[in-house]
């Protein structure tokens, strides 16, 4: 007899984990975008337009993105386990 991982897997997806994967990518973004734009600053040449800082801000709404996803993650394991605290014990 093998031991094989069964084929069907469980949702190991927990509350908050898109959030934080979304926050990851804005910042990722906005951390580009930041090095872009502070670029020409070392090169010498003309500063990018506007829009490129606007799009360098990505980088903390990404950060307050995934910080929001991490305290909702939080919440939903103190809700779990404050369940599991008032779940009757059963005697087996």
């Amino acid at each position: 007899m093998r031991s094989e991982t069964p084929a069907a897997q469980a949702n190991d997806s927990a509350p908050g984990d898109g959030l934080v994967k979304a926050g990851v990518i804005l910042f990722a973004i906005g951390a580009v975008a930041t090095l872009v734009t502070v670029a020409p600053l070392f090169l010498g040449t003309d500063p990018f337009p506007t829009v490129a800082y606007t799009v360098s801000m990505l980088m903390g709404v990404g950060f307050a993105v995934a910080a929001a996803g991490v305290l909702r993650s939080i919440a939903a394991q103190r809700r779990q386990a404050r369940e599991g605290a008032t779940a009757p014990v059963q005697a087996g």
